[in-house]
């Protein structure tokens, strides 16, 4: 498995994918609008990764797909810093996988790719959150030695807000 930027000949899968994760309230693809061209789509997560024209709220972040055998397995956003909503409830770091590849160790792998990349921008602690109810993210997350801080509220759902170091 591969983290990867999305490339053009990517666009009818992972739209597939964010349909498949808009069932579950969950935003695949951050920022997309399914009106707007690809190429434009492209465009911004590749001027968010570089921190410029970014929209209110938003900090700079590299947008990776997940793929495995040809497959568009899963997403990461990475984020090269925190505003104050993400301190509180986004993280550093924010994954998923496609319903069709879960279980599989995919998520335990796009993590462990991703802080390796979150450690490369000089962030050494980590923060990595998940839904409450959300137990094979905890399993995920505890498994690369998250440490659970706290649990926070956010819209009636409740968060878990858990610490990685980066090993010294």
């Amino acid at each position: 498995m591969e983290l990867r930027p999305l490339h053009i000949s990517d666009e009818a899968e992972a739209v597939q994918g964010h349909v498949e994760l808009a069932k579950e309230n969950w935003e695949y693809l951050l920022g997309y609008d399914e009106g707007m061209p690809w190429s434009s789509y492209l465009e911004i997560l590749h001027n968010e990764s570089l921190g410029q024209n970014l929209v209110e709220g938003r900090v700079p972040a590299s947008f990776l797909i997940a793929e495995s055998g040809g497959s568009l397995i899963g997403r990461v956003s990475i984020r090269h810093c925190l505003n104050d909503f993400l301190l509180h409830m986004g993280g550093h770091i924010g994954y998923g996988v496609r319903p069709g590849f879960r279980r599989q160790g995919f998520a335990k792998e796009i993590l462990r790719q991703s802080l390796q990349l979150v450690y490369e921008l000089g962030v050494s602690e980590v923060l990595v959150t998940c839904g409450n109810e959300n137990l094979g993210s905890i399993k995920t997350i505890e498994s690369r030695g998250g440490v659970l801080e706290n649990i926070v509220e956010h819209d009636g759902v409740a968060i878990r807000r858990y610490w990685i170091q980066k090993p010294s």
